[in-house]
């Protein structure tokens, strides 16, 4: 059996327990009829499919930066810089971004997404294969790498505001805990296209191989979301219904400014800012480091083997039980989740300190892995919905989610010069600095997140009594 394929035998395995365990949970019953359920799945699927391969557009550098580095083409200082230029690049085009998205609908952003992802990658491929067969000088592609990135995370930063907007309309806040652990496992499997599959793309056919084929794909999905994807229930030929979050009963228009300041005086949105910086820096700290971590020192063990594949089961299982817990423990608050989930990251991170050369290691990192992307998941794929409201879901979560890249963007800068390199790395001990590094701010994440613990949405107004009309599809409206 091909390596790929073992390592996706398991993700369909469990992501098929997954769906039969939240199948016999108990549901929040909101009058949904079986046709908007179903209509709300084809919509959900491909929009949840073309995000998670946005991922697979966008993290296949850091899959394959080790190889490079081996090959001379690419240092950890240049990637370095290369990724937190991309990070700033996206964190910043939230304040545009995120008013577009509100203003255009999610489903048109989301082919700009897309598109513009593909086109970036497609225009690296052609830049990789320029330099390694000669063409160009290999410090061509440093600068080159540096403009095209920052063009793709442009474009990429449309993925996470389009999805979230896209999907409010269609879940009641009582629903979203269970759609913020989907949020997780989205991500996860984005990660193992980049992780996994990226990384053997590479070493199989060469490096041109994880770019375009990750553009190829992004263009069959955007041509697929075109068709299928719709922007609410009511342009999908259902009706539209209270979702119960904090622009329910908002008809008057709202300015952007307004709406702006409204959210950014609240302390609860500030908070989650604050703890999805702590996530950014965390979630790549360990995603982007442990292989380099690994291949530098000889480990390469069972989990950098599969790298990808452990952090899309870990994903998964984080992200679902974010869920789970948030709905049916927790009563649709998110605050408490992310409180739990950052307990965990503190503890590993702390393990990591004593584990550095270990075998223990590896494993810490797929714990923490789980942990950071159910924060992840629910804050910036169901707070911000939630606090934001269905109407302005793309300027919250671009809010959000441009913080979480400024997180990125910082331990990009500081880990691209704190790690070692050259023969200094090959000593694990030199290492200890990468988990020491992560001790604090895991903490200020711990502590951020207990500041929530109670935040529920507060509408901008008293809800018009909305019936849930998602039950019936309008007469001669197709669906």
């Amino acid at each position: 059996m091909p390596q790929w394929l073992g390592n996706l035998l398991p993700i369909v395995l469990l992501l098929l327990t997954v769906g039969v365990v939240l199948n016999r949970l108990p549901k929040v019953d909101l009058g949904h009829s079986p046709a908007f359920r179903r209509r709300r799945v084809s919509n959900w699927v491909p929009l949840g499919l073309t995000y998670a391969f946005l991922y697979f557009g966008r993290y296949n550098l850091g899959a394959i930066v080790d190889l490079l580095e081996k090959d001379g083409l690419l240092t950890k200082a240049q990637f370095g810089d290369i990724d937190a230029v991309g990070a700033a690049v996206y964190g910043c085009a939230f304040l545009l971004n995120g008013p577009l998205t509100d203003r255009w609908g999610g489903r048109v952003t989301l082919l700009l997404a897309a598109g513009g992802a593909a086109v970036a990658n497609t225009l690296m491929a052609v830049v990789m294969w320029q330099v390694t067969s000669g063409a160009w000088p290999k410090d061509a592609l440093v600068p080159a790498f540096l403009g095209l990135n920052a063009l793709n995370m442009y474009f990429q930063s449309f993925g996470a505001v389009s999805i979230v907007k896209v999907n409010a309309p269609w879940f009641h806040v009582r629903e979203r805990g269970v759609l913020g652990g989907l949020f997780g496992v989205l991500i996860s499997l984005g990660l193992y296209f980049s992780y996994d599959w990226a990384k053997a793309l590479a070493e199989a056919y060469g490096y041109v191989t994880a770019f375009w084929v990750p553009g190829a794909v992004l263009a069959g999905c955007l041509a697929v979301a075109a068709f299928v994807i719709r922007d609410s229930p009511a342009k999908a030929g259902f009706a539209d219904f209270d979702t119960g979050d904090a622009s329910s009963g908002q008809t008057a228009p709202v300015g952007l400014a307004a709406v702006a300041r409204k959210m950014l005086t609240q302390r609860v949105i500030l908070i989650i800012v604050a703890v999805e910086f702590c996530s950014g820096f965390l979630r790549q700290g360990v995603m982007k480091w442990f292989r380099p971590y690994a291949k530098a020192i000889g480990q390469t063990d069972f989990v950098y083997r599969n790298w990808g594949m452990l952090l899309c089961i870990a994903g998964i299982l984080g992200g679902v039980f974010a869920g789970f817990i948030s709905d049916h423990v927790f009563g649709s608050r998110r605050g408490p989740v992310a409180a739990v989930l950052y307990g965990g990251m503190l503890a590993g991170c702390a393990g990591a300190v004593l584990a550095v050369g270990t075998p223990a290691m590896s494993w810490l990192m797929v714990f923490m892995s789980l942990c950071v992307i159910g924060v992840h998941g629910m804050l910036s794929g169901t707070a911000s919905a939630d606090f934001g409201g269905t109407k302005n879901a793309g300027l919250v979560t671009g809010i959000i989610d441009g913080f979480v890249y400024f997180g990125t963007a910082a331990q990009a800068f500081v880990f691209g010069r704190l790690l070692p390199s050259g023969g200094e790395a090959k000593d694990a001990a030199n290492w200890v600095r990468w988990p020491i590094a992560m001790v604090p701010i895991a903490l200020a994440g711990l502590y951020l997140a207990s500041r929530v613990w109670n935040a529920t949405p507060k509408r901008l107004s008293e809800p018009v009594p909305v019936a849930v009309a998602a039950t019936v599809p309008k007469t001669g409206a197709s669906g």
